[in-house]
């Protein structure tokens, strides 16, 4: 798989393209759990904390100059729509969990928000080249109602599991549930098997 078109990984997941419920569409639809949060590039910090060697901090700049890449990907809604060819930049999820030195107990991954959200995902559903910690969408910065600064994207997943606003992420030991999730959302959020709900 070309790693900068990663718009074939449903191949894994289903025959086709559009999972199975979805409508295309070439709008990119703003959905949030509350409104847009505010930011300070100057005080923004980025956490990885958990289960892991060494706990790290990035401040925003710091966070831009790690290793980046600029992908093509397809974009699930859980509310019915999908986007295809979106193009993020930015730092890939394997990369942070490198660097933190993840523990062989890790299991599960937090995501926390700038608006208090979070959302979790096992630990081997992140550590696919795919999921990007996004700061740019179609060679702009993301825009803030869409997660700028910050926001995670896991095309394999819909996108509720992909945080806006984005600040941390923590390794944990066993399954701890996010916002949606303790809500009745989906834990797994395969769009090609329609797990919308729980």
């Amino acid at each position: 798989m070309d790693d900068t078109d990663v718009t074939n990984l449903y191949r894994e997941f289903g025959d086709e393209r559009l999972p199975p419920g979805q409508r295309e569409t070439t709008q990119f639809p703003v959905l949030s759990k509350s409104g847009t949060p505010d930011w300070d590039p100057e005080t923004w910090e980025f956490t990885v904390t958990g289960a892991v060697d060494e706990e790290l901090t990035f401040s925003w700049d710091e966070f831009r100059s790690l290793p980046n890449v600029t992908q093509t990907q397809d974009f699930h809604c859980v509310t019915g729509w999908s986007k295809f060819d979106c193009e993020f930049t930015g730092v890939r999820f394997p990369e942070l969990a490198e660097r933190a030195g993840v523990h062989d107990d890790a299991v599960h991954v937090l995501f926390s928000a700038m608006d208090d959200y979070t959302t979790d995902l096992p630990l081997e559903d992140c550590m696919r080249e795919e999921v990007l910690f996004a700061w740019g969408f179609d060679g702009s910065p993301l825009p803030a109602d869409h997660g700028g600064p910050l926001r995670v994207v896991t095309p394999h997943k819909y996108a509720y599991k992909g945080a806006k606003w984005v600040d941390g992420i923590e390794f944990c030991t066993e399954p701890t549930r996010g916002y949606w999730e303790r809500r009745g959302y989906s834990l797994t959020a395969n769009p090609w098997q329609e797990e919308r709900y729980s």
